[in-house]
């Protein structure tokens, strides 16, 4: 895993869209199409914002949602699928985005989804790490030996703060206690993983994801086993690091 720190968010977004867009444009050489994956979250709007700003040869490229919340309609100013679409999906003109349905039944779902990216080899993920150290919403302890793409999870106390701190919710009981995530083995087929992480509030996380061992809980320390992954900072949440 190679770490590139920046001065500040903005720098650290350019940078970490600029390497997500040389990966993109070499799957797009090689094989004629690049399938993506992309995460939601503020530590992500910098880097989507100036991904879509990239020449791109944007209809030959296939993303697909790493996660959502079950119950939470799409029109809700917390559903991932409505921040991707205004971010992301609307802006560029993409082949296809295939989107995570929190609303219906889950286990249908999960199998829907699973079975559409198991068609895919996925050429880049766009992810970041939680405050609580989990990748997509794989809490710890994170399952890391499920072989199913997409799974229900049950999301922890640390990461349902997060999600109100960051002003999703009004109140904590308003924060989904499940959701339909990506697994951890899912995201580790990627061919490349760009992992964006700016913030103080992530210092503690980084920290562990860096000079833990790997362990499931931490989820975001096998990132560290991967061939080709690339983990953004800026100063802030590098600030801990030895």
């Amino acid at each position: 895993m190679e770490i590139i720190i920046s001065n500040n968010r903005s720098e650290l977004g350019q940078k970490a869209a600029r390497k997500g867009a040389d990966l993109i444009r070499k799957a797009i050489l090689e094989s004629g199409k690049a399938d993506i994956i992309v995460a939601t979250g503020s530590s992500q709007f910098e880097m989507l914002a100036a991904l879509v700003k990239e020449d791109m040869e944007w209809p030959k490229v296939t993303a697909f949602h790493l996660d959502e919340y079950i119950g939470l309609p799409a029109t809700h100013p917390a559903s991932f699928r409505k921040d991707l679409k205004e971010r992301f999906a609307d802006e560029v003109p993409l082949r296809s985005f295939i989107y995570v349905n929190g609303d219906g039944d889950p286990v249908i779902e999960c199998k829907r989804i699973g079975k559409i990216i198991s068609e895919h080899q996925i050429d880049v993920a766009f992810i970041g790490i939680g405050e609580n150290g989990h990748i997509a919403f794989n809490d710890p302890p994170a399952d890391f030996e499920t072989d199913d793409p997409y799974i229900i999870v049950n999301l922890d106390d640390a990461c349902r703060h997060q999600q109100l701190g960051e002003g999703w919710f009004p109140t904590l009981n308003d924060v989904p206690r499940k959701a339909i995530s990506m697994s951890v083995k899912q995201i580790m087929k990627s061919k490349a993983i760009i992992c964006t992480v700016p913030d103080l509030r992530k210092a503690e996380a980084v920290k562990k994801t860096v000079e833990e061992l790997v362990t499931p809980a931490v989820p975001a320390t096998v990132l560290r086993v991967h061939e080709a992954a690339w983990l953004y900072l800026d100063n802030d949440s590098a600030s801990l690091l030895s």
